[in-house]
């Protein structure tokens, strides 16, 4: 491992940036961190309803970083990287938007809002993504990432369109559930665009691991403020082990490693298989029935998919 006067010296020469480290076409690697991803972030806001069921909102966020540190901790390359005072803070920071305030926004917003509906606004993130990159970053995506990004958000509108309840976008109550699930995916934006350079310095296992013990932290108080209104049931408890383990440790893991590898906005489009995951559960563990749209919306999500996926030719 490089010393760290080695490291402060690349950190100084290294400007920001959302670029990942190779613009070619995805590898089979690659897809396969975008399809674990997808499929368990996708599954991630059924476990959440499941949790709401007795847990508070801060408490089922404070289980599910505390699951996810813990994991994490059992890898001795997250424990013993050393990272610079001044990017230590930065991961900090990134423990805060992209774990702890919308960890815990999400179930807030599932308070009055549909699963469905919160799957559909959490795929904003690559927009928001290429947002905050031409902000922060100063670069866009190539011509084919653009089409593919915008195919794919309107594969995710058909998709969860007819899931939205008749009516539902009328109450205040559901407007300002949307609103909180649209901050969310802003912040993952944001978080995306930041950890692309420290990802490619130190590693996902060490950026991610101090992200969380960041996030636990600042979480913890709202937690004890939560438990008042927390009952603890089994069904409620157990869903968190996979929403812990799997979705706060593994698929943060995964998706940092293809963020820090493709880039940002080519990264952050796995969220963009998230409705159709969500849909799925739904049928097989719920009985729904299946829009005809939503197929219209499964293809356009691929196609948008494989769009960005190819070979990125910078603008």
């Amino acid at each position: 491992m490089e010393a760290v006067p080695e490291v402060e010296g690349a950190a100084a020469r290294t400007p920001m940036t959302a670029r990942g480290s190779s613009d070619t076409a995805f590898t089979a690697r690659d897809w396969a961190l975008l399809l674990f991803v997808g499929l368990v972030f996708g599954s991630s806001f059924f476990f959440i309803e499941v949790g709401l069921t007795a847990l508070s909102p801060a408490v089922i966020t404070f289980i599910r970083l505390a699951l996810g540190y813990l994991t994490l901790s059992l890898f001795s390359r997250a424990r013993d990287a050393e990272l610079t005072r001044e990017d230590g803070r930065r991961v900090a920071a990134i423990g805060l938007v992209w774990l702890a305030i919308p960890l815990m926004l999400f179930p807030v917003a599932q308070l009055w809002i549909d699963t469905s509906v919160a799957g559909m606004l959490n795929g904003a993130m690559p927009l928001m993504t290429v947002g905050w990159t031409v902000l922060l970053a100063r670069t866009l995506p190539g011509r084919s990432q653009a089409l593919g990004l915008s195919v794919g958000f309107v594969g995710i509108v058909a998709v969860a369109l007819p899931e939205i309840p008749t009516g539902a976008l009328g109450t205040r109550t559901t407007l300002l559930g949307a609103a909180l699930a649209l901050t969310a995916a802003s912040l993952y934006g944001l978080a995306a665009t930041l950890v692309t350079p420290l990802q490619q310095r130190y590693g996902s296992l060490a950026v991610m691991y101090r992200a969380q013990r960041s996030a636990l932290v600042f979480v913890a108080p709202f937690a004890l403020l939560g438990l008042r209104d927390s009952s603890f049931s089994a069904p409620a408890l157990l869903a968190m082990i996979p929403l812990g383990v799997l979705s706060t440790a593994l698929a943060f893991i995964a998706i940092a490693t293809l963020i820090g590898r493709v880039g940002a906005p080519r990264g952050s489009v796995a969220v963009y298989l998230v409705p159709i995951v969500a849909i799925v559960l739904g049928v097989t563990l719920l009985g729904e029935q299946v829009h005809p749209l939503a197929f219209t919306g499964a293809l356009l999500i691929i196609l948008g998919a494989w769009l960005t996926s190819r070979r990125e030719v910078a603008r």
